[in-house]
């Protein structure tokens, strides 16, 4: 149990001796890449700034690259930290032997002893400790029991399911008791129902353990069902922080807004209306008056009328049975997924996403369409996200 404080934590990559950073001739185009290059070198993460309370499960997400492994590694005392602070319970851990931050990690790759038996594995870093043989029997069988793999404790790592052996690898961090457990992508490696099977585990887990968790992944719906709070990461950068609905609802950029949500959200390039002091978003013929709150946000903020992006999770896309104040879509590919339709369809020149249930309320089915088919979309003023050229949220 421990509350961290990551306070502007850097991560730099020299450059080795013979490699330097490339000069730009004049003339040359710009090249684009993912992390800043400097002089000193290759910047991963930069300015990382984050509050983690006691018993707190924190979710690190992001695309491959972006540092969240990085960060986790900081922490853990595996990545020297080239600036910023970090603090566990108040105490600066800058410099501190990662075996003595009272920290345990779990890893993608499980890092089990092959030749030793599940018992062993999991009783091995309390060998390490010193600890006596009667605590390290209890503190496994515990472990053992809360992650339910006791039938399992004379088998060898080869003798289980991927399931099985990350499951061991969570009881061989827990037994130690950390103050901090670290998950780096642990169920990376597993199939589509057993990442789901896992998942309610580790669910299930952190209410029978008291510890701070800070778990990575790239998976969003990891991230979603998981997390007390999810970081946002891109590039180095902390793009959001907030609970699973707030940056599902309040999403703080465009990137933030295609990350998080499957299907991602669809992206409109549309104007933003100011008439009479009422806001409103016009794109292709379909114009939509904004909701009571949003209209608040943008008036606190003395939003203008301008150009804008326009995101519309595909969920919220209906559709209308007559053209008529709709935005025409061209139905490019129909699946079918039991419950309901995804549409995929081009709309203003832009790929869309409309997701329409089988059924209406009465009970009666939606009519098919095929590809090349016309729909007729529409929208409401509280599902609308508005976001400016610079792709920044302008409500906040």
């Amino acid at each position: 149990m421990a509350s961290l404080k990551l306070k502007g934590i850097t991560k730099i990559y020299p450059h080795s001796s013979d490699q330097k950073k490339p000069k730009k001739k004049s003339g040359d185009p710009e090249k684009k890449v993912n992390l800043q290059v400097t002089d000193q070198g290759v910047i991963a993460v930069q300015e990382f700034n984050l509050d983690i309370a006691d018993k707190e499960f924190i979710v690190l997400v992001g695309p491959s690259g972006c540092g969240k492994s990085t960060t986790l590694r900081m922490v853990a005392g595996l990545e020297e930290i080239s600036g910023g602070e970090l603090y566990i319970d108040g105490k600066l851990v800058n410099d501190v032997e990662p075996k003595n931050r009272d920290i345990a990690m779990v890893f993608q790759s499980y890092a089990l002893y092959p030749h030793m038996t599940v018992y062993e594995n999991m009783a091995f870093p309390l060998k390490l400790r010193k600890m006596g043989k009667g605590e390290i029997d209890q503190r496994v069988k515990e472990a053992a029991a809360v992650l339910d793999i006791t039938q399992y404790l004379d088998r060898k790592p080869k003798a289980l399911s991927g399931g099985q052996r990350q499951r061991v690898a969570i009881g061989r961090a827990i037994v130690r008791e950390p103050k901090v457990l670290l998950m780096d992508e642990p169920l990376s490696n597993l199939d589509a129902k057993l990442r789901n099977q896992m998942r309610a585990e580790i669910i299930k887990l952190r209410q029978k353990i008291d510890t701070t968790f800070i778990y990575v992944t790239h998976d969003q719906t990891e991230a979603m069902t998981l997390g007390d709070r999810i970081v946002i990461m891109k590039d180095g950068w902390i793009q959001q922080i907030g609970t699973p609905q707030e940056v599902f609802d309040h999403p703080a950029n465009l990137f933030v807004a295609g990350f998080i949500g499957m299907p991602q959200m669809n992206f409109f390039n549309a104007k933003l209306l100011c008439e009479g002091g009422q806001y409103s978003v016009s794109v292709g013929g379909c114009k939509v008056a904004l909701s009571g709150e949003k209209q608040k946000n943008l008036s606190a903020r003395k939003v203008s009328a301008q150009e804008i992006v326009l995101g519309v999770r595909p969920s919220h896309m209906v559709l209308a049975k007559a053209p008529g104040n709709t935005l025409t879509a061209t139905v490019e590919v129909s699946e079918m997924m039991g419950s309901e339709v995804h549409f995929h369809a081009n709309a203003e020149g832009k790929d869309v996403v409309v997701i329409v249930p089988t059924m209406d309320p009465s009970g009666a089915h939606i009519d098919t369409f095929h590809p090349g088919d016309k729909l007729n979309l529409t929208f409401s003023g509280n599902v609308c996200h508005i976001f400016g050229q610079d792709g920044k949220n302008l409500e906040f």
